[in-house]
């Protein structure tokens, strides 16, 4: 949700999902360009999501970035560990949310 909000102003076309299984559901079916996970989430967590995007063909190369409050370095190691592509710990300042989403978007 926080993201949501500092993505408000910006032209990106958001997809989100309540869950870890829906988020899987949803990167299948719309194969963003990037993906925004959090770690604590319902049904299944960002790790497993993680993961799990990894190992599918149409998501392998897809920036995940990983949004969480569970700063810990245990937490960090495991995410990078599972594949993500950056790592950003909650609050976050949103202009720097954005510069990072820049980085890892295509250019066109």
């Amino acid at each position: 949700m926080m993201a949501q909000m500092a993505l408000a102003g910006e032209s990106f076309l958001l997809v989100t999902a309540k869950d870890g299984v829906e988020a899987l559901d949803q990167a299948r079916r719309h194969h963003p360009d990037l993906i925004l996970l959090d770690i604590v989430m319902p049904r299944m967590d960002g790790f497993e999501v993680c993961q799990r995007l990894r190992a599918e063909a149409e998501t392998r190369e897809t920036p995940i970035l990983m949004i969480t409050t569970r700063g810990e370095e245990a937490n960090v190691e495991r995410g990078y560990e599972v594949g993500c592509t950056d790592y950003i710990c909650k609050p976050f300042i949103p202009s720097e949310l954005l510069e990072k989403i820049r980085l890892f978007l295509p250019r066109n």
